[in-house]
Formats: structure tokens, sequence, C-alpha cells
């Protein structure tokens, strides 16, 4: 069995490497073939029964949402939210549902358990575009236009690190990578939109994603140097050594101690010395 979402003590919401990573393993084990859909739980099924038997064409991620194209012309949508988690069995094996499942997908090659999402859906076409035109560009996905995000970056007097974890202005960042990133570029957290510049943002843009798409290969959030924590190639990375600023102590830079301050009811972490107001 295999677990693409695991169940964690404090309720993180999946950054959008993540749900990448899903819709590319999802998709060799689904994509091409006809798919039974149910809905053990119930809540879901008569979406589920709408594209029951039809066959998967393509699995979309955008940010921290999942479409699910089917041959129907019907497409689902699944955001995970904080409890939201898919199990995947692969092979034969057709176990009975664990917990409340709020769908089941079944092919010859697997069955794959959805419970908890905040959004599990079966819909209109239309339903997609209109989820899609409210969010920003996506990190992840090819041929974004940024020029949009930028003006509005530039134009606002919120803080940077509200405004990079603001779905509507940056599809997918999350709170781990808003430290990191915002770390990588020595930009505070709280510095208004309207005293960036645009080439700070731009360079903002690239490491985002850059550690995204690391994000991605890796099925992880891995974003220091192996140099600054003196970790050899030969060993795996610790998660409580995989961050720059994200729930650390101090600084693995400079040494000065780990600031927090609290942003749109999120905790963010950020150094003084490497990242100065």
């Amino acid at each position: 069995m295999r677990t693409g979402i695991c169940a964690r003590t404090v309720p993180v919401v999946p950054e959008g490497h993540t749900i990448h990573r899903i819709a590319r393993d999802h998709g060799a084990l689904l994509i091409g073939r006809p798919v039974r859909v149910s809905s053990p739980q119930g809540r879901f099924s008569a979406d589920a029964a709408r594209v029951d038997g039809a066959t998967l064409e393509r699995i979309e991620a955008y940010g921290k949402h999942l479409f699910h194209r089917w041959s129907t012309g019907d497409v689902g949508h699944v955001h995970l939210g904080l409890f939201g988690k898919f199990t995947v069995h692969e092979g034969d094996e057709r176990p009975e549902p664990r917990g409340a499942v709020r769908m089941r997908l079944e092919s010859d090659t697997a069955t794959i358990d959805l419970s908890g999402p905040t959004a599990c859906s079966v819909d209109d076409p239309s339903v997609r575009r209109s989820i899609l035109a409210r969010l920003g560009p996506d990190p992840l996905r090819p041929r974004q236009r940024i020029e949009p995000m930028l003006d509005k970056m530039l134009a606002s007097r919120r803080s940077i690190g509200d405004l990079v974890m603001d779905q509507s202005v940056i599809a997918g960042i999350g709170n781990v990578y808003r430290a990191e990133v915002l770390f990588a570029c020595g930009i505070h957290p709280l510095r208004p939109g309207t005293e960036c510049d645009r080439s700070e943002l731009e360079g903002l843009w690239a490491t985002i994603r850059r550690m995204m798409r690391a994000g991605v290969r890796l099925g992880r959030i891995i974003t220091v140097d192996r140099r600054d924590v003196g970790i050899a190639r030969t060993r795996p990375i610790p998660r409580r050594e995989a961050t720059y600023a994200y729930k650390r102590d101090r600084c693995v830079r400079c040494g000065t101690p780990i600031e927090t301050v609290p942003i749109a009811n999120r905790t963010a972490y950020f150094c003084p010395t490497c990242q100065p107001r």
C-alpha cells in the first residue's frame, strides 16, 4: 500500500508540489483506463454515478486543486484542505474501505481512496474554468503569465508574506515555501509589496519555481544546500534539517535566532539578520 498524502499530527494543507506529484503518480495508474468510481461513505454517490465506468483522460494539477477529466465531458474537482488524504493500493488488491472514504477510484492497476477532502465534486467544465479564473499563476505549470502577478504585488501595501500565500496572487504556495523562499531572497515577510522592485519579485518567482520543482522531484520539501547543514551526499536529509527558516531555532547561515510573526492567521518564520526589515 502506498499513501499519497499521509495523516499528520498537526494538520497542514498540502502545498502545490504535493498536488502535482499526486497528479503525476495517479495518472500513471489511471489515465487511459475505464475507472469504477464510487463513494463508500455515500456523500459523493450522485457525482460518482455521473462518471462511473468512464475513461479517465487526464489528471490536472493547478495550485492546490486537482482536476479529473472524464470521457463523459465532466470534470472532477478535489481540494484536500487540512484533512484530505489519498491512499493508494496498487495491483489487484481491493481492500475494504477504511474510515469515511469519500471517493474510491478503481482501475485494473490500482485502487485509490480519498478521505476527508475540503472539496470533492464532479461538475460541468465551466466550474473548473471559474476556479482557475480566481487563481494566480502556478509556478509548476509552463508558460505562465506573471506580469499581472508582478503588477498586483508591486501595487499592494500588504506584506509580501501575505501576498505570496494569497492563492489569487500565486497558486500553490503554503507556509513552508513562504518561509524558505523569502529567506532565500533575503526579504523580510512584513515588507510591503510597494517597497519591492520588479527585478526582486522576478527573482522571487524564479526561486519559487526552482524550489517547488525540486519538491515534485524529491516528493518532499528540501530547500537547504547540504554544505550549509554539513550532511554528506550519501546520507538522507532529516526533516528537521531540510529547511533554512521554517520551524528552525537558529539561522543555519548566521546563527541568529529565528523569529516569527503572525501573518494572515499563520506563523511566518524569518531570520532578522539575513532578512532585515
